[in-house]
């Protein structure tokens, strides 16, 4: 596994406030795989949700791969993300307080081939918060571009 496959979800960090962090995995096709190693993965929206003490991701868009013929998967569907019990009824009593979410935050290839997807779970900033981490972003970049 030469490839190092991790894309990000910029934008949860920015709407959310991230306070836990689980690694999952998540049930694919055949075709579902071989467009997330090609890199073709989109956040746009995507949020976790339960479902009789399942827990499924919805809106990530997988693209369709273009080599899959009659085998190939809906871009949009919802998946079935893979968890213990322990941390399905941990998250599951996180989530029914008011206010907290789950939201995708990479998907990646682990060293053992297998797509896993880490999940954050978030609470939505107010505007004085983005506009608070605009300030540090800015700073941190004008602090890196003058050592340079």
């Amino acid at each position: 596994m030469a490839e190092n496959i991790n894309i990000k979800n910029r934008s949860a960090t920015f709407e959310y406030a991230i306070e836990d962090r689980v690694t999952a995995g998540i049930m694919l096709t055949g075709s579902e795989i071989k467009s997330i190693r090609a890199g073709r993965v989109s956040f746009n929206d995507s949020y976790c949700y339960f479902d009789d003490g399942e827990l499924w991701v919805k809106s990530l868009h997988i693209a369709e791969y273009a080599n899959a013929g009659y085998a190939g998967h809906l871009a949009t569907r919802e998946r079935k993300l893979l968890l213990t019990r322990k941390e399905l009824r941990k998250w599951l009593n996180k989530v029914k307080e008011k206010g907290y979410t789950i939201v995708p935050l990479s998907v990646f290839i682990n060293e053992n081939g297998y797509a896993k997807v880490e999940l954050g779970l978030g609470k939505g900033k107010k505007t004085y918060d983005k506009r608070e981490s605009i300030k540090t972003r800015d700073v941190e970049r004008e602090m890196k571009r003058y050592l340079k």
